[in-house]
C-alpha cells in the first residue's frame, strides 16, 4: 500500500507540506494549519486560489519484494481526483481524467529497488474551461452555475463530482488529490481484479442459483487450467468447477445451483421494515495448476427485484413500482448527496450515523443522486446490513454532456468499473442513467433553438442508451435500468427515450417543487405513480451555524445568511411559506429573532413535507381521475454537505432537524392520515404491515385553551388492510364541530391514532382546522423538563401547563437524537428518550437544553 504520508507542493513550489493519502489538497492545508476551516464564514470564496493552482503529490518508497521474481507489477489507483499525469522514476506512466475510474499502470519494466512516484495535478477548473473551449462542434450547456451559487463553470466537461463546482445546497470546492486507495500489485500467472455474485430465482423450478463472475488478468503466455470451489456451509451447497483462463484480461462465469432441498429454506434479504437482512458466508477457492491459490470470502444475499410497469384498471398510462422477492413494496425515504466536500473526511462512522438515522426514521430506501459520487464500498455494505434499498444514479446531473470519442471511452470505463464493483449489493435495486437530463431537454431548460434540438437528443441517446445502458445490460441482468429521473419509463422508451413530458403523472417518476403555493394544501401536489424528489428548505440549528460564523452573522438578513443561501430567493421563500400559517418573529433582540426564525423554518419544512408525504402514502391504493397508485416517496434531501440552509432533514454532522423526527412518524409502518376535501374530513389507514389488522381509531378533539379533551370518539373494528391505504372514517367538519360543542375551526384541533390489541399502535397524528396564526385560545405555556439517566440512555420528562404546538428539545452540540421531537403536546406530561452518540451526562444535558414551542416565538 502507498497510503500514508506524501509530499505536496503548489504549482510554483512556494507551498510545500506533508499530506496524507487518501486525501486532498484542502484537507492537507487545513491539517498543517495553513488555512482555516474551509466552511468558516466566507472561506469558500476566499480559498478559490487552491482549486485554481496545479498541485503535485510525490513520495519515495522501497520495493518490499524482489522485482525480478514477478511477471507483472502494477501501480493501481482506486481513485484520482481528477486530471493528472502519473510518473514513476521520471517515466510518464499515463494520465487520468476521470474521478470515478480505477487506473492501473503496468510498471514491470520501470520499478526499481527505490522509487519516486509523482502525481502532477492540473486544476479541474482550468481543465474544464479548456475542454469547453476545444469543443468546437457545438455548445454544451449550461456554461456556468447561477451567480447565487458562487461556483465554477463547465463542470459537464469533466468526469468529476458535479456538485464540487457548487450546487444550490453546496459550496464550490473543486478538489485535487488521491481520494482513494493506491497500491503496488505484483503477481505471476494470474490475478483476480473483480469478483461478483448475483442471485437469480427460477420460478418454474422454485430454485435459487448464483452467477459468480471473476475477472482476471492472466499474464502467463499459455492458458491456465484449474479448479474453482464455491462453498456456502449454511446452505449445504458446495460445487467445484474446472476452468481454463486464457491469456490477457478475461472473465469466467460460474452458475452455482443452491441445493434443491435448501433452496426452499433460503432466507431472503428484505428491505427495512419488511423482514430481516440475512446474508450467507461464502468461500470461493481458486486452485490453479500454476500452484497459486486465491481464496475469496464474501457474503451472499438472496433477493429479487422487478420494476413493474403495466396497465392499471381505470387509468391511462402504466404503473411504476418495485417488487422485492415478489412482494410490492412502497418505497419510503429520501435522496443522498455527498456527506462532505472533502471525501477523505467521510469516515465509516459518518456513513453509519447518517444511514442508521435513515433507518431509524422508518426509511427503506435512498436515491444516490447523480451529481455527487458513486459512494464508497462501506456505504453499500451498511445499506445491505440495515435494509436500505438504493436507487443508484450514474453521475450526470442537470446538464447536457459531450459525446466525443475520448469522453465516451472514459464514461464506458467508469460505468463498467462501477457496475462490476457494486452489482453484488442487494441494496441496489435500480440503475438510473442521470438526474433530470431528459426533463432538461424536454422542457428546454437551456433555451436551445428549436432547429438544433435534434442534435442534442441524438447526443442524449448516444450517451445514456447506446453507451451506459448497453454496458449495464451486459454487465448486470439482475436489476432494472431507467435512462433518467424523472422519466416516463417504458413510455419514454416508446417515444425514442425522450418523452414530451417526463413529469406526466400517469407514468414513471416525478420531481416536484413549488415554493409559491400553500404547502398545507394537498391539492397542489401531483398524484403521481412515484415521487422521487420533492422538498422545502429550512435552516440548520443555531448550534450547527454557530461553528462556522461569528456574532455579526447571526441575523436572518446578514451578509453571511445570504452568502450561505445558494438557491435564488430561498430565504425569502421560507419567510413567505412561514407567513401563511405562523406569525413572523418580531423580537427586538436580533439573535433571539434569528433563533426564532431558524425554529420556524424547521417547523414549516417539517409540516410541508409531512403534508406532501402523507398525500403520497394515502394515494397508493386508489385511482382518482386516472391518477394515483403512488408507490414511492423519496423527499429531497437526506443529508447536508456543509452548514447552510438546504432541503436536508439531517444537518451537517448528523443532527436531526425537526423534519427528520416528523419522517419517523409520516413513514411509520402504521399511520392514520387525515385530509379535508369540500368540507369533509377523511381519515385513511395506511399500512406497510404484511397482514390485515382490526384496530380502534381514536379521534380526540381539543380546544387550544385546555388540556382536557372537548370530545373523544372511538371507532372500533376498523380494518386496516395489509400494504395499502384505505378510507376508515369520514365526517363533515361542521358536524364534527357541532358534535364537540363550543368548537370552531380556530379554537379546536383534532388528534387521532390507531390502537390494536397486542400493543400495536400508530403514532398520534393531528389535523389543524385553521392556520396557527389564527388559532384562538392558544396561550403561552410553562414548559419544563427533568432529566435522568437510565443505563446508556437519558429520560426527559416534560411538563406543560397548556397545549403546546411544535415542542422542540435542543441540546446544542451534544451529539445524539431524541425519540420524538417537534410534537403537539396535548397532555400535562410526556416522556422523551435521548439516545447519545457520544458520552454525555445529566448535567451537560440539563445545562444545554433549550425547550421551545410555538408560543415562545415573539
Amino acid at each position: 500500500s502507498l497510503r500514508g504520508s506524501w509530499r505536496l507542493r503548489s504549482g510554483n513550489g512556494s507551498v510545500s507540506l506533508r499530506a496524507e493519502v487518501p486525501g486532498c489538497v484542502h484537507t492537507a492545508l487545513l491539517c498543517r494549519g495553513l488555512i482555516q476551516d474551509p466552511y468558516y464564514r466566507f472561506n469558500d470564496v476566499m480559498y478559490r486560489w487552491i482549486s485554481l493552482d496545479n498541485w503535485t503529490y510525490s513520495r519515495t518508497f522501497k520495493t518490499p519484494f524482489d522485482v525480478r521474481k514477478w511477471q507483472k507489477v502494477n501501480l493501481v489507483f482506486e481513485g484520482v481526483d481528477t486530471v493528472a499525469q502519473i510518473l514513476l522514476n521520471n517515466v510518464t506512466l499515463g494520465r487520468t481524467d476521470n474521478m470515478f475510474n480505477r487506473y492501473s499502470f503496468d510498471i514491470t519494466s520501470v520499478i526499481q529497488e527505490v522509487n519516486s512516484v509523482e502525481v502532477r495535478f492540473l486544476s479541474a477548473v482550468s481543465y474544464a474551461a479548456e475542454q469547453s473551449r476545444c469543443h468546437k462542434a457545438r455548445s454544451i450547456p449550461p456554461a456556468c452555475p447561477p451567480p447565487v451559487q458562487k461556483g465554477e463553470c463547465h463542470v459537464n466537461f469533466i468526469r468529476k463530482e458535479q456538485c464540487s463546482f457548487s450546487w444550490d445546497w453546496g459550496p464550490s470546492f473543486p478538489t485535487q488529490g488521491i481520494w482513494k486507495d493506491v497500491r503496488i500489485e505484483a503477481y505471476n500467472y494470474y490475478h483476480l481484479i473483480y469478483f461478483s455474485i448475483t442471485p437469480f430465482f427460477v420460478k418454474s423450478a422454485q430454485q435459487w442459483y448464483l452467477e459468480v463472475e471473476s475477472i482476471f488478468d492472466v499474464v502467463s503466455s499459455k492458458p491456465i487450467a484449474g479448479l474453482v470451489t464455491v462453498n456456502i456451509p449454511r446452505l449445504q451447497t458446495q460445487q467445484t468447477f474446472s476452468v481454463k483462463l486464457q491469456p490477457g484480461e478475461g472473465s469466467i462465469v460460474l452458475l452455482v445451483n443452491i441445493n434443491k432441498v435448501r433452496s426452499s429454506a433460503v432466507e431472503a434479504w428484505w428491505p427495512n421494515g419488511h423482514g430481516k437482512q440475512i446474508g450467507y458466508n461464502m468461500t470461493t477457492t481458486f486452485m490453479m495448476e500454476a500452484g497459486c491459490q486465491i481464496e475469496k470470502f464474501s457474503k451472499v444475499y438472496f433477493r429479487t427485484v422487478e420494476l413493474v410497469q403495466e396497465p392499471i384498471p381505470g387509468s391511462p398510462g402504466l404503473s411504476f413500482y418495485f417488487r422485492i422477492n415478489g412482494r410490492p413494496i412502497f418505497i419510503k425515504g429520501s435522496n443522498w448527496i455527498p456527506a462532505d466536500s472533502f471525501q477523505d473526511r467521510v469516515t465509516y462512522d459518518t456513513l453509519r450515523l447518517l444511514l442508521k438515522s435513515a433507518a431509524d426514521a422508518n426509511m427503506n430506501a435512498l436515491r444516490v443522486w447523480g451529481g455527487g459520487v458513486y459512494e464508497q464500498d462501506e456505504f453499500y455494505d451498511i445499506c445491505d446490513e440495515i435494509g436500505i434499498m438504493i436507487w443508484q444514479d450514474f453521475m450526470f446531473a442537470c446538464a447536457l454532456y459531450p459525446t466525443d470519442q475520448n469522453y465516451l471511452e472514459s464514461v464506458r470505463a467508469e460505468v463498467s468499473h462501477q457496475v462490476r464493483r457494486l452489482k453484488s449489493h442487494p441494496s441496489i435495486i435500480l440503475w438510473s442513467g442521470n438526474n433530470e437530463n431528459e426533463a432538461a431537454i424536454a422542457s428546454n431548460w437551456f433555451s436551445i433553438p428549436y432547429p438544433d434540438i435534434g442534435v442534442y437528443i441524438k447526443d442524449y441517446v448516444t450517451l445514456y442508451v447506446k453507451n451506459i445502458r448497453e454496458i449495464v445490460l451486459s454487465e448486470d441482468k439482475s436489476r432494472p435500468f431507467v435512462a433518467s429521473s424523472p422519466t416516463n419509463g417504458l413510455e419514454s422508451v416508446k417515444e425514442g427515450w425522450l418523452s414530451r413530458d417526463p413529469y406526466d403523472t400517469h407514468y414513471g417518476d416525478t420531481h416536484f417543487y413549488d415554493y409559491n403555493s400553500d404547502c398545507w394544501n394537498w391539492t397542489v401536489y401531483p398524484k403521481t405513480r412515484f415521487a422521487s424528489e420533492y422538498g422545502f428548505q429550512s435552516w440548520p440549528s443555531f448550534s450547527t451555524i454557530e461553528k462556522v460564523s461569528s456574532p455579526e452573522d447571526w441575523s436572518y438578513t446578514s451578509n453571511f445568511s445570504s452568502h450561505r443561501q445558494h438557491h435564488e430567493g430561498g430565504n425569502i421563500q421560507m419567510l413567505q411559506e412561514i407567513g401563511r400559517h405562523f406569525k413572523l418573529p418580531q423580537s427586538p433582540d436580533p439573535v433571539k429573532q434569528f433563533k426564532d426564525m431558524i425554529y420556524l423554518t424547521q417547523v414549516m419544512q417539517a409540516q410541508c413535507i409531512k403534508t406532501e408525504t402523507e398525500f403520497y402514502r394515502f394515494s397508493q391504493s386508489e385511482i382518482i381521475n386516472g391518477e394515483g397508485h403512488t408507490m414511492g416517496a423519496l423527499y429531497w434531501q437526506l443529508n447536508d454537505i456543509w452548514q447552510a440552509p438546504s432541503w436536508a432533514s439531517l444537518e451537517y454532522g448528523g443532527k436531526w432537524k425537526l423534519l427528520h423526527y416528523f419522517a419517523q412518524n409520516f413513514f411509520a409502518p402504521l399511520l392514520p392520515v387525515a385530509y379535508e376535501d369540500k368540507g369533509m374530513l377523511h381519515i385513511y389507514g395506511v399500512s406497510d404491515l404484511h397482514v390485515d389488522h382490526k384496530l380502534t381509531l381514536r379521534v380526540v378533539v381539543h380546544a387550544w385553551s385546555s388540556l382536557e379533551p372537548v370530545c373523544t370518539l372511538a371507532k372500533e373494528g376498523v380494518t386496516v388492510k395489509a400494504q395499502s391505504a384505505v378510507p376508515i372514517y369520514r365526517e363533515s367538519i361542521s358536524d364534527l364541530l357541532e358534535r364537540c360543542r363550543n368548537c370552531t375551526r380556530k379554537s379546536c384541533v383534532i388528534t387521532f391514532c390507531l390502537v390494536g390489541e397486542d400493543g400495536l399502535q400508530s403514532p398520534t397524528n393531528y389535523y389543524f382546522l385553521s392556520s396557527l396564526k389564527d388559532a384562538v385560545g392558544l396561550e403561552k405555556t410553562q414548559l419544563s423538563a427533568s432529566v435522568s439517566q437510565q443505563d446508556d440512555i437519558y429520560i426527559f420528562v416534560l411538563q406543560t401547563t397548556a397545549i403546546a404546538p411544535f415542542v422542540s428539545l435542543d441540546v446544542g452540540s451534544i451529539k445524539g437524537r431524541f425519540s420524538d421531537n417537534g410534537f403537539l403536546m396535548t397532555e400535562k406530561k410526556k416522556m422523551v428518550v435521548f439516545y447519545p452518540w457520544e458520552p454525555t451526562s445529566v448535567e451537560d444535558l440539563e445545562s444545554s437544553l433549550i425547550l421551545t414551542s410555538l408560543l415562545d416565538i415573539v
